[in-house]
């Protein structure tokens, strides 16, 4: 983890301004193609959710903007960040699931099968990773496909970035699924965003050598 320095940062300015704002979050939602991602999986008999949160978290940790976070008057930025995830439990009652992030798919799969297993045995939503914020929070809705989305957010706000996912459907002859991304506005703009979107495709397209690195 390090510090930014507030001094020379470009993004100086836009980071008092916008920290100011009462609801300083943005989002955006759009489609991405799973017409060569989705057989694949199956095919293979991988979790498309396991899949799903480690093809946007291994995006996430591949640019800055979004392993930063603020911490009173500071920036930091974490080395790593990691998912946290709902998962569905008994009696239609979801959970928090944090995981561990691992850059090798076959890893992070593995390791984090049980954390899911005794999540949903043991349903929760507070835990020992309260206040931590080296994580990015998701959660699937794959009864929807929607065209926009909000998260819950309590004041003051933090910095944490959010992601949600929806049903995937047919368009022609692909398939896709709106994503939805929401982000702290004082750290980040819809360059950074849109960065984040076009290389969540490309590892969606490259399913076999993001999958089975």
């Amino acid at each position: 983890m390090r510090t930014i320095d507030l001094r020379s940062w470009s993004r100086r300015e836009h980071f008092q301004v916008f920290r100011t704002f009462d609801i300083p979050h943005f989002n955006i939602c759009a489609n991405v193609d799973l017409t060569v991602f989705y057989p694949f999986i199956k095919q293979h008999g991988i979790s498309f959710n396991i899949a799903t949160v480690y093809i946007l978290t291994r995006a996430a940790n591949a640019i800055p903007e979004f392993r930063y976070r603020i911490r009173g008057e500071d920036v930091i930025e974490h080395e790593v960040v990691h998912p946290s995830s709902t998962i569905m439990g008994k009696d239609d009652v979801f959970s928090f699931c944090t995981m561990e992030y691992f850059e090798k798919f076959s890893d992070f799969a593995a390791r984090n099968a049980e954390k899911i297993a005794r999540v949903r045995e043991r349903p929760r939503l507070l835990g020992e990773d309260k206040g931590r914020d080296d994580l990015l929070f998701m959660t699937a809705i794959p009864w929807v496909s929607f065209t926009s989305f909000m998260h819950p957010l309590k004041l003051p706000v933090d910095s944490v970035p959010r992601f949600a996912w929806g049903k995937f459907f047919e368009d022609g002859n692909s398939l896709k699924m709106p994503l939805s991304v929401q982000v702290h506005h004082a750290l980040m703009d819809g360059l950074h965003m849109g960065r984040y979107f076009e290389l969540v495709q490309e590892y969606f397209q490259q399913r076999e050598d993001v999958l089975g690195g």
